[in-house]
């Protein structure tokens, strides 16, 4: 008997943990939005949406720090496409700038919802 509950249990725990795997990236509405945030300074983004996923990010404006904000200025954005999702790791050493690119896009993404 407690064997057959420990069964039932293990079953319902795996069922349970299977469910939240089943998660999928929100569709968005086709077209191209623009968002802006603060990272050290303003920065703006233009994000293009086709077929319901992100197909592309463009940091359209920006006057952050030169030599530290490069390498979010060029990864984070393929990140977001590649994971159709800005729930992406910041650029070590580019934190600030890696964070307003991702609310930026989010702010953007607004408009697509």
């Amino acid at each position: 008997m407690k064997k057959h509950i420990s069964l039932i249990l293990i079953v319902m725990l795996l069922a349970t943990a299977l469910v939240g795997c089943g998660e999928k990236a929100p569709a968005y509405k086709d077209g191209t939005y623009e968002g802006e945030a603060k990272g050290m300074e303003p920065l703006k983004v233009s994000v293009e949406v086709k077929d319901g996923k992100i197909a592309n990010v463009e940091v359209t404006e920006q006057n952050e720090t030169e030599g530290f904000a490069e390498p979010a200025l060029e990864q984070i954005p393929k990140a977001i496409v590649d994971k159709n999702s800005t729930e992406v790791d910041a650029v070590s050493g580019a934190t600030v700038t890696s964070n307003a690119i991702k609310e930026a896009v989010n702010n953007a993404l607004e408009g697509a919802k």
